[in-house]
Order: C-alpha cells, then structure tokens, then sequence
C-alpha cells in the first residue's frame, strides 16, 4: 500500500506540474523552467551524498576506527541483502542518522555521537536497521524524483507570475495578473504538501523494514522514543541552518515536535511507535526493556547484541 500512495503522490505531482504548464500557455517557458530543475536535481541526484556528508562534517569510520558500530550495520547490511555501505560518524550531540545515497551500491549511512553515546546496542541495531531500509527501498531515488518535480513546478509558477502579468500573454493565459499571483504562491505550495506526504509515506515504510531486518520492532520503537525526547532538548545547529535536509534524518532535527500535519517530513512518533509495537504481536516479540549496556566505542568486537533471538524461518536473522 505505501509504494501505491508514493506513486500515487508522485502522481499528483505531476498533474499539477502539467496543470501549470498548461494554465501558463506557454510551453517554451515550461520547458526552460523543467530543464533547469532537471539539471539541478540531476546534478543533485549524481552528488548529493558527498554534498550532505560534507555539510554535516562527517568523518568515514571503518572496522578499525569504530569496530563496534561499524560491525553493527555490517551485519544489518548482511542480513538484508545489501552491499556494504560507507559508515559515517557526525560530531554532533543530538542524537539522530540518516541515510543518502543514489542507490544500494552508492549508499552511505551516518550516526551522531550523541546516538552512539545515548542508545544501547539494541536501539542502535533498530536505527540503523530503518536507515538500511531506506537503502533497500531506493528512498534516496524517490525522494529525488519528487524533488525534480516539486522544483519545477515552483520555477514554473514563477514563470506563470511574469507570463500572467504581461500584456501580451493576457489572451494566452486564462488566469490573468490575480491568477497568476495566486498561482506563484499556491502551486508551489501544493508541491511542498505532496513532497512532505511522500517523505512520510517512505518514513513509514522504513519503520517496518528495518524491524524486518532486524527482527526487532521494539528495538526501533525505543530508539525512537529516546530520539524524539532528546531531539526537544537538544538543538542541532547544523540542521538549523539548513532546515532542506531535515527530511533525511530518522527523526526531525529541527523542532523535535514530530507532528503528524501537512508541513512535518516527520510521521507523528507516537504514531510510529504505536505501529512498531503492533507489528511486535505477530512476530512474539515481548516488552523491550533497554540494557545498561555502553553505546559503541572506538575499540572491541561489534556485533549485533547477543539476546537478539534466531530468526524464524523465513525471517532476517538466519
């Protein structure tokens, strides 16, 4: 259901992107307009990793610097089927991670020391896991796509305002000069809502693919809870000055309300925990309650914890 409603957005995106085209009534402007988003967001597509990994100053960790967590997301990325991917570490006291990456052999993922030093093994392995699933879904493609189109469509409303105050476009453009003002602003907008609705919908489905993955709902649901009352307390400044990139983190860097509305690239966490813990039924998975024990360190053999039960048959820890 949740890749129906994706593309189901991506639909409405881009009926709206043909509506303004057609409503504007001039297509060569629509066309100038959609090639420079596409450049853009190509350009975006191809190098986006190194562009936020670079923004967030996060360094590269290995089996040798961070053997611990390293070892974590190798055997996450192990028992998804996925190849290795690059492992980063952000100096940042908000506890949070992200994923980025074109796609399953482009991937990198990114944990802030506040997660490492705030989480047990447990919750890491469960944030992680949803980061992995991101990975395995193709999010990062998904999420470019949308942005293609949601740019066009705001570059485009921008074009509507010139071409709806022009004398000599009023007979080809039905709105007129009032049209096309509330065309600039609305459109856009409308855009935004779908783009936000589309990050949503992926959040969702990373939830449940990373408590697949590593067979803990629990694991996650806790994680998310610890993420979401720090996130209120903690600032993470580096999010705060470029609010764009809030929709790659696990859960809003940037309020930490988490509200499930029309403007939040966040589900409501309470919402999310609620699924994961229904999810936990069916699987027989029993009360979560965290372990005293350290996040990862710089040295020490990682793994997975230990009290993570063997995978049924069929299931993601055989």
């Amino acid at each position: 259901m949740s890749y129906f409603r994706t593309a189901l957005l991506l639909g409405v995106l881009t009926a709206i992107f043909v509506g303004v085209g057609f409503l504007i009534g001039g297509q060569m402007g629509m066309l100038i307009a959609f090639g420079i988003a596409l450049a853009m967001n190509l350009f975006a597509y191809w190098n986006a990793d190194k562009m936020v990994l670079r923004m967030y100053n996060a360094q590269q960790v290995d089996r040798r610097s961070a053997p611990e967590f390293y070892g974590i997301v190798e055997e996450l990325a192990n028992r998804a089927q996925l190849p290795m991917p690059r492992v980063y570490v952000i100096d940042e006291a908000q506890p949070n991670a992200f994923a980025t990456g074109r796609d399953p052999n482009h991937a990198a993922v990114a944990a802030t020391t506040g997660l490492l030093n705030m989480c047990t093994r447990e919750e890491i392995a469960g944030v992680m896991a949803h980061e992995l699933a991101h990975v395995k879904n193709r999010d990062m493609l998904i999420m470019t796509i949308t942005a293609v189109v949601a740019g066009a469509i705001g570059m485009i409303a921008q074009f509507g305002m010139f071409f709806g105050g022009s004398r000599d476009n009023n007979n080809s453009n039905p709105l007129g000069v009032v049209g096309a003002i509330l065309l600039m602003i609305l459109a856009p907008l409308i855009a935004m809502i779908v783009q936000m609705a589309v990050s949503r919908t992926r959040e969702y489905a990373a939830d449940r693919g990373g408590a697949e993955i590593c067979g803990q709902p629990l694991w996650l649901a806790s994680a998310l809870g610890k993420l979401h009352n720090a996130a209120r307390q903690i600032p993470n400044q580096q999010a705060e000055a470029r609010p764009a990139t809030a929709h790659l983190f696990i859960v809003n860097p940037l309020s930490g309300r988490g509200m499930d509305n029309l403007f939040s690239t966040h589900p409501n966490v309470a919402n999310r925990i609620a699924a994961l813990e229904e999810m936990a039924g069916p699987m027989g998975r029993g009360r979560y309650t965290p372990s005293a024990q350290p996040a990862p360190r710089a040295s020490g053999r990682a793994s997975v914890p230990s009290s993570a039960p063997p995978r049924r048959r069929g299931g993601p820890w055989s």
